[in-house]
């Protein structure tokens, strides 16, 4: 079957976008691992908290940018939906000029970047010096690192997770190899891990592009200037971004609301929080292959107008999605126990820590609708109402926390369960229209 054939949305479709989804978050943790255990070896804990807020800082600004991943995934899907080979070429381009252009301007923005971040994070004065100096090398990579969040997309889109997954496991070897090379073997330390980052990303953009010249020979079509930067493509694909970029920051901003109060609520609150997120954390790793099925199914549906693909294609992700969540949520209501006295040894903590547990079991449960509509809404590139379900979301989330004050810290995590639900609850708003557009 040639890449242009459509192909019948069955379990068989979903799986083979989810599972290497799947397979690259897990393995994107052993890369923290191993950068902790290089610095491990260099005799000093500051260069392990150095090598934690450079990478921190990175982390939150790329997520920011996280919209060049999700947008592309939905408008290259829907080309392949239309069977639009210039589209699909152009897709991919304009995602690259973005992500060009806006790490360029980080580059350019690197002084400004790092005093605001610096000045929002207390590290010690040798540890931010150590941190500062793996900032001014990793930031020479922000073109890189934003072409590598396109391209990802793109294969994404086109359904070919398992590009995806080499490209990510290719980054990470590549990463891990120039970081003992560099850091250890030629003694540079904190530098070495930051110039192997910045190597490995850079060689994971030219991968990629590689690979993408090599698919594009299946599909149809040539590069022209005139639909590259066609004005009303351009617009959309602007807005989009746009839409899903201001979703982002307001997440990011609950989640961060939700550290800073736990914090305020003294060091034991902040340590049982910070481990039955992990829980939350490696939950999402799974849900989030189907939530991506999604997105590249329904996107494929919406380019081709098929009501029954897309309507196959939203319950057979969410199916498989809410089989997985109710595993893993009875998995942590059966071994959390066990993995809380393993991440702690405190007494107060691992009690603490046993009695929230079960906020962090219900999460996955609750929370995997919010996942697969955020799919499915990035799939059919409805930016504006994932945008307006966010700011929705937020609003609620900190009425509930203002509301639930009194019960203290099982008021927050109420509070962040009522975030995820009412995510779910206003983009299901928008579904039955969502819906009727491809009647």
């Amino acid at each position: 079957m040639s890449a242009t054939t459509p192909a019948r949305v069955n379990h068989r479709a979903v799986l083979a976008i989810a599972v290497p989804i799947v397979i690259s978050n897990i393995s994107t943790p052993l890369l923290g691992i191993a950068d902790t255990a290089v610095m491990g070896r260099m005799g000093d804990p500051k260069y392990i908290g150095a090598v934690a807020i450079g990478a921190l800082i990175f982390t939150m600004v790329y997520w920011t940018f996280g919209f060049l991943r999700m947008g592309t995934t939905g408008l290259t899907a829907q080309a392949l939906g239309a069977m639009d080979g210039e589209e699909i070429r152009a897709a991919l381009g304009r995602a690259l000029l973005i992500a060009g252009a806006v790490g360029l301007a980080l580059i350019a923005l690197q002084w400004p970047i790092r005093l605001a971040a610096f000045a929002l994070i207390d590290g010690g004065e040798e540890v931010e010096r150590l941190a500062r100096s793996y900032f001014d090398i990793r930031i020479w990579s922000a073109p890189f690192a934003l072409a590598n969040y396109a391209l990802v997309g793109w294969f994404i889109g086109l359904g070919r997770a398992n590009v995806a997954l080499v490209l990510q496991v290719f980054l990470n070897l590549v990463n891990i190899f120039f970081n003992i090379a560099l850091a250890l073997g030629l003694g540079w330390g904190v530098a070495g891990i930051a110039a192997g980052t910045l190597i490995a990303e850079v060689a994971a953009a030219i991968a990629g592009l590689v690979i993408a010249a090599r698919h594009l020979r299946f599909y149809p079509g040539q590069w022209t200037r005139a639909r590259l930067m066609d004005a009303r493509r351009l617009a959309k694909t602007i807005a989009i971004n746009r839409d899903i970029m201001i979703r982002t920051i307001v997440l990011m901003f609950s989640f961060a609301w939700f550290t800073a109060k736990s914090a305020e609520a003294g060091t034991v609150t902040l340590a049982v929080n910070s481990i039955l997120l992990q829980f939350v954390t490696v939950s999402a790793f799974f849900l989030d292959g189907f939530a991506l099925a999604a997105e590249a199914l329904v996107g494929k549906a919406f380019g081709a107008g098929q009501r029954e693909d897309f309507d196959r294609s939203a319950w057979l992700s969410t199916g498989w999605a809410a089989g997985i969540a109710c595993v893993l949520s009875l998995g942590i209501f059966v071994f959390g126990g066990f993995v809380i006295d393993f991440l702690s040894i405190d007494p107060e903590v691992r009690a603490t820590a046993r009695n929230h547990l079960f906020w962090a079991a219900l999460l996955p449960v609750l929370s995997v609708w919010c996942y697969q509509l955020d799919g499915i809404f990035i799939g059919a590139t409805r930016g504006a109402e994932m945008r307006n379900a966010a700011l929705a979301s937020s609003a609620l989330f900190l009425v509930l926390w203002w509301l639930f004050l009194p019960y203290g810290n099982h008021g927050l995590w109420a509070a962040l369960t009522g975030f995820n639900l009412m995510r779910a609850a206003s983009l299901g708003f928008y579904y039955p229209r969502l819906r009727r557009e491809l009647a």
